[in-house]
Protein backbone atom coordinates (compact mmCIF):
# COMPACT_ATOMS: atom_id res chain seq x y z
CA UNK A 1 0.00 0.00 0.00
CA UNK A 2 1.08 3.57 -0.44
CA UNK A 3 1.23 5.72 2.67
CA UNK A 4 2.84 9.01 3.46
CA UNK A 5 5.90 6.98 4.46
CA UNK A 6 5.72 3.89 2.22
CA UNK A 7 9.16 2.64 3.25
CA UNK A 8 7.94 2.15 6.81
CA UNK A 9 5.18 -0.18 5.65
CA UNK A 10 7.68 -2.45 3.92
CA UNK A 11 10.31 -2.36 6.63
CA UNK A 12 11.79 -5.43 8.25
CA UNK A 13 10.15 -4.83 11.64
CA UNK A 14 6.69 -5.02 10.09
CA UNK A 15 7.57 -8.24 8.31
CA UNK A 16 8.99 -9.76 11.50
CA UNK A 17 5.90 -8.76 13.48
CA UNK A 18 3.60 -10.17 10.79
CA UNK A 19 5.42 -13.51 10.92
CA UNK A 20 5.54 -13.63 14.72
CA UNK A 21 1.85 -12.93 15.17
CA UNK A 22 0.53 -14.67 12.04
CA UNK A 23 -1.92 -17.05 13.77
CA UNK A 24 -3.20 -14.51 16.30
CA UNK A 25 -3.52 -11.84 13.63
CA UNK A 26 -5.57 -14.13 11.40
CA UNK A 27 -7.87 -14.93 14.32
CA UNK A 28 -8.12 -11.27 15.33
CA UNK A 29 -9.12 -10.10 11.87
CA UNK A 30 -10.95 -13.23 10.80
CA UNK A 31 -14.45 -11.82 11.22
CA UNK A 32 -13.59 -8.70 9.21
CA UNK A 33 -12.08 -10.81 6.42
CA UNK A 34 -15.12 -13.09 6.36
CA UNK A 35 -17.53 -10.16 6.31
CA UNK A 36 -15.67 -8.37 3.52
CA UNK A 37 -15.63 -11.54 1.42
CA UNK A 38 -19.35 -12.04 2.04
CA UNK A 39 -19.98 -8.38 1.22
CA UNK A 40 -17.99 -8.67 -2.05
CA UNK A 41 -20.20 -11.51 -3.35
CA UNK A 42 -17.46 -13.43 -5.19
CA UNK A 43 -18.57 -15.97 -7.80
CA UNK A 44 -16.72 -18.97 -9.18
CA UNK A 45 -14.60 -18.07 -12.15
CA UNK A 46 -14.18 -14.41 -11.25
CA UNK A 47 -10.89 -12.59 -11.75
CA UNK A 48 -10.25 -10.61 -8.55
CA UNK A 49 -7.83 -7.87 -7.51
CA UNK A 50 -6.82 -7.73 -3.82
CA UNK A 51 -5.49 -4.21 -3.32
CA UNK A 52 -2.99 -3.50 -0.53
CA UNK A 53 -3.11 -7.21 0.27
CA UNK A 54 -0.28 -7.30 2.80
CA UNK A 55 0.03 -10.88 4.04
CA UNK A 56 -2.77 -12.08 1.77
CA UNK A 57 -6.26 -11.32 3.02
CA UNK A 58 -8.91 -11.16 1.78
CA UNK A 59 -7.23 -12.45 -1.38
CA UNK A 60 -6.56 -15.97 -0.12
CA UNK A 61 -10.14 -16.42 1.08
CA UNK A 62 -11.39 -14.97 -2.22
CA UNK A 63 -9.18 -17.40 -4.15
CA UNK A 64 -10.87 -20.26 -2.32
CA UNK A 65 -14.27 -18.85 -3.25
CA UNK A 66 -13.67 -18.19 -6.96
CA UNK A 67 -12.20 -21.67 -7.42
CA UNK A 68 -9.62 -22.90 -9.92
CA UNK A 69 -11.65 -21.40 -12.78
CA UNK A 70 -11.02 -17.95 -11.27
CA UNK A 71 -7.90 -16.06 -10.24
CA UNK A 72 -6.77 -13.57 -7.61
CA UNK A 73 -3.95 -11.06 -8.00
CA UNK A 74 -2.69 -9.68 -4.68
CA UNK A 75 -0.96 -6.30 -4.97
CA UNK A 76 1.05 -4.48 -2.31
CA UNK A 77 4.05 -2.17 -2.13
CA UNK A 78 5.78 -4.51 0.33
CA UNK A 79 7.47 -7.46 -1.34
CA UNK A 80 8.26 -8.87 2.11
CA UNK A 81 4.61 -9.07 3.09
CA UNK A 82 3.68 -10.51 -0.30
CA UNK A 83 6.22 -13.29 0.29
CA UNK A 84 4.23 -14.26 3.38
CA UNK A 85 1.01 -14.10 1.34
CA UNK A 86 2.46 -16.34 -1.37
CA UNK A 87 3.66 -18.85 1.22
CA UNK A 88 0.22 -18.93 2.87
CA UNK A 89 -1.45 -19.53 -0.48
CA UNK A 90 1.07 -22.26 -1.32
CA UNK A 91 0.39 -23.98 2.00
CA UNK A 92 -3.31 -24.00 1.09
CA UNK A 93 -2.44 -25.41 -2.37
CA UNK A 94 -4.04 -22.44 -4.13
CA UNK A 95 -2.75 -22.33 -7.68
CA UNK A 96 -5.08 -19.45 -8.62
CA UNK A 97 -3.44 -16.89 -6.27
CA UNK A 98 -0.57 -14.72 -7.47
CA UNK A 99 1.20 -11.64 -6.13
CA UNK A 100 2.78 -8.55 -7.64
CA UNK A 101 4.64 -5.74 -5.92
CA UNK A 102 3.06 -2.50 -7.11
CA UNK A 103 1.86 0.96 -6.09
CA UNK A 104 -1.93 1.18 -6.02
CA UNK A 105 -1.64 4.61 -7.65
CA UNK A 106 -0.08 3.03 -10.74
CA UNK A 107 -1.47 -0.47 -11.18
CA UNK A 108 0.54 -2.68 -13.57
CA UNK A 109 -2.63 -4.17 -15.03
CA UNK A 110 -4.37 -3.87 -18.36
CA UNK A 111 -7.71 -2.08 -18.47
CA UNK A 112 -10.91 -4.05 -17.94
CA UNK A 113 -9.02 -6.94 -16.31
CA UNK A 114 -11.02 -7.71 -13.17
CA UNK A 115 -14.55 -8.74 -12.20
CA UNK A 116 -14.10 -7.66 -8.57
CA UNK A 117 -11.71 -5.70 -6.36
CA UNK A 118 -11.35 -5.82 -2.59
CA UNK A 119 -9.27 -3.79 -0.17
CA UNK A 120 -9.09 -4.61 3.53
CA UNK A 121 -7.67 -1.88 5.78
CA UNK A 122 -5.75 -0.30 2.91
CA UNK A 123 -7.79 2.59 1.56
CA UNK A 124 -7.10 4.76 4.62
CA UNK A 125 -3.39 4.84 3.81
CA UNK A 126 -3.33 5.73 0.13
CA UNK A 127 -1.72 9.12 -0.43
CA UNK A 128 -4.07 10.05 -3.27
CA UNK A 129 -7.34 8.14 -2.88
CA UNK A 130 -9.01 9.69 -5.96
CA UNK A 131 -6.06 8.56 -8.07
CA UNK A 132 -6.32 5.00 -6.69
CA UNK A 133 -10.06 4.91 -7.34
CA UNK A 134 -9.46 6.13 -10.88
CA UNK A 135 -6.94 3.31 -11.39
CA UNK A 136 -9.46 0.83 -10.00
CA UNK A 137 -12.12 2.00 -12.43
CA UNK A 138 -9.61 1.59 -15.26
CA UNK A 139 -8.86 -2.05 -14.48
CA UNK A 140 -12.39 -3.11 -13.53
CA UNK A 141 -14.78 -4.46 -16.11
CA UNK A 142 -18.13 -2.63 -16.54
CA UNK A 143 -20.40 -3.46 -13.60
CA UNK A 144 -17.56 -4.90 -11.48
CA UNK A 145 -17.59 -3.92 -7.79
CA UNK A 146 -14.84 -2.38 -5.72
CA UNK A 147 -15.30 -3.27 -2.02
CA UNK A 148 -13.52 -1.72 0.95
CA UNK A 149 -13.18 -2.29 4.68
CA UNK A 150 -11.82 0.57 6.78
CA UNK A 151 -11.55 1.35 10.47
CA UNK A 152 -14.33 3.21 12.19
CA UNK A 153 -13.46 5.72 14.94
CA UNK A 154 -10.47 5.55 17.22
CA UNK A 155 -12.87 5.55 20.19
CA UNK A 156 -13.31 1.79 20.43
CA UNK A 157 -11.85 -0.83 22.78
CA UNK A 158 -8.89 -2.18 20.79
CA UNK A 159 -7.42 1.24 20.11
CA UNK A 160 -8.37 2.85 23.43
CA UNK A 161 -6.69 0.08 25.45
CA UNK A 162 -3.48 0.22 23.38
CA UNK A 163 -2.61 3.44 21.54
CA UNK A 164 -5.07 5.45 23.61
CA UNK A 165 -3.29 4.55 26.85
CA UNK A 166 0.13 5.31 25.35
CA UNK A 167 -1.17 8.71 24.27
CA UNK A 168 -2.53 9.54 27.72
CA UNK A 169 0.93 8.97 29.16
CA UNK A 170 3.10 10.65 26.56
CA UNK A 171 0.81 13.42 25.24
CA UNK A 172 1.46 15.38 22.09
CA UNK A 173 0.22 14.34 18.66
CA UNK A 174 -1.20 10.83 18.50
CA UNK A 175 -0.77 10.77 14.72
CA UNK A 176 1.50 13.06 12.68
CA UNK A 177 -0.48 15.85 10.97
CA UNK A 178 -0.91 14.96 7.32
CA UNK A 179 0.45 11.47 7.88
CA UNK A 180 -1.14 8.04 7.62
CA UNK A 181 -4.41 7.92 9.56
CA UNK A 182 -6.19 4.59 10.19
CA UNK A 183 -9.39 6.48 11.08
CA UNK A 184 -9.45 8.65 7.98
CA UNK A 185 -12.84 7.31 6.84
CA UNK A 186 -14.51 6.94 10.23
CA UNK A 187 -16.77 9.93 9.53
CA UNK A 188 -19.89 8.53 7.84
CA UNK A 189 -20.18 9.38 4.17
CA UNK A 190 -16.57 10.30 3.39
CA UNK A 191 -15.74 7.13 1.50
CA UNK A 192 -19.17 7.23 -0.16
CA UNK A 193 -18.41 10.73 -1.46
CA UNK A 194 -15.02 9.75 -2.86
CA UNK A 195 -16.40 6.69 -4.64
CA UNK A 196 -19.19 8.77 -6.13
CA UNK A 197 -16.81 11.52 -7.22
CA UNK A 198 -14.58 8.90 -8.87
CA UNK A 199 -17.47 7.83 -11.09
CA UNK A 200 -18.57 4.66 -9.33
CA UNK A 201 -22.31 4.02 -9.29
CA UNK A 202 -24.64 2.13 -6.95
CA UNK A 203 -22.33 3.29 -4.17
CA UNK A 204 -23.00 1.96 -0.67
CA UNK A 205 -21.50 2.67 2.75
CA UNK A 206 -22.33 1.36 6.21
CA UNK A 207 -20.67 0.81 9.57
CA UNK A 208 -20.94 -2.60 11.18
CA UNK A 209 -19.90 -3.93 14.55
CA UNK A 210 -17.87 -7.10 14.03
CA UNK A 211 -15.89 -9.47 16.20
CA UNK A 212 -12.31 -8.40 16.89
CA UNK A 213 -11.03 -11.12 19.19
CA UNK A 214 -7.53 -11.90 20.43
CA UNK A 215 -6.73 -15.46 21.43
CA UNK A 216 -4.00 -15.12 24.02
CA UNK A 217 -2.57 -12.88 26.74
CA UNK A 218 -3.19 -9.18 27.27
CA UNK A 219 0.55 -8.51 27.19
CA UNK A 220 0.72 -10.13 23.76
CA UNK A 221 -2.06 -8.07 22.25
CA UNK A 222 -0.40 -4.87 23.48
CA UNK A 223 2.93 -5.93 22.00
CA UNK A 224 1.19 -6.82 18.75
CA UNK A 225 -0.54 -3.43 18.58
CA UNK A 226 2.73 -1.58 19.16
CA UNK A 227 4.59 -3.70 16.61
CA UNK A 228 2.13 -3.25 13.75
CA UNK A 229 0.69 0.20 14.45
CA UNK A 230 3.06 1.92 12.04
CA UNK A 231 1.17 5.25 11.83
CA UNK A 232 1.59 5.61 15.62
CA UNK A 233 5.34 4.97 15.55
CA UNK A 234 6.37 8.61 16.02
CA UNK A 235 4.28 8.69 19.21
CA UNK A 236 5.68 5.37 20.41
CA UNK A 237 9.22 6.58 19.84
CA UNK A 238 8.57 9.56 22.13
CA UNK A 239 7.88 7.31 25.13
CA UNK A 240 10.77 7.43 27.64
CA UNK A 241 12.05 4.00 28.61
CA UNK A 242 11.15 4.47 32.26
CA UNK A 243 7.51 5.14 31.32
CA UNK A 244 6.89 1.78 29.61
CA UNK A 245 6.31 -0.38 32.74
CA UNK A 246 3.43 1.84 33.88
CA UNK A 247 1.96 1.97 30.38
CA UNK A 248 2.11 -1.79 29.99
CA UNK A 249 0.54 -2.37 33.40
CA UNK A 250 -2.32 0.03 32.66
CA UNK A 251 -2.87 -1.45 29.20
CA UNK A 252 -2.94 -4.99 30.57
CA UNK A 253 -5.57 -4.06 33.15
CA UNK A 254 -7.70 -2.28 30.52
CA UNK A 255 -7.41 -5.11 27.99
CA UNK A 256 -8.29 -7.76 30.57
CA UNK A 257 -11.70 -6.15 31.03
CA UNK A 258 -12.66 -7.61 27.65
CA UNK A 259 -11.57 -11.16 28.46
CA UNK A 260 -14.07 -14.00 28.14
CA UNK A 261 -12.37 -17.28 28.97
CA UNK A 262 -9.33 -17.70 26.70
CA UNK A 263 -10.43 -14.87 24.42
CA UNK A 264 -10.18 -11.09 24.61
CA UNK A 265 -13.32 -9.89 22.82
CA UNK A 266 -12.89 -6.26 21.85
CA UNK A 267 -15.38 -5.98 19.00
CA UNK A 268 -14.75 -3.43 16.25
CA UNK A 269 -16.70 -0.83 14.30
CA UNK A 270 -15.77 -1.28 10.64
CA UNK A 271 -16.75 0.84 7.64
CA UNK A 272 -17.81 -1.17 4.58
CA UNK A 273 -18.18 0.61 1.26
CA UNK A 274 -18.54 -0.40 -2.37
CA UNK A 275 -19.31 0.92 -5.80
CA UNK A 276 -19.71 -0.45 -9.33
CA UNK A 277 -17.48 0.56 -12.22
Amino acid sequence: MSASNPSAWGSCFRQAAAEKWRAQSAFLGGAVTARLVEYALPLRGMCVLDLASGTGEPGITLAERVGPEGAVLAVDESSELLEIAAMRAHNKKLSNFSTEQADAHHLPCAGLSFDLAACRFGVMFFTDVPRVLSELRRVLRPGARACFAAWGPMEQPYWQTTMGIVHRHVGGEMLPPGGANPFRFSTPGLLFELLTAAGFHQVEESTEHLAWTWLGDAEEVFEYACSLAVPFRPMLERVPGEMWPAIRAEAKKAIERYRVGDEIRFGADIVLASGKA
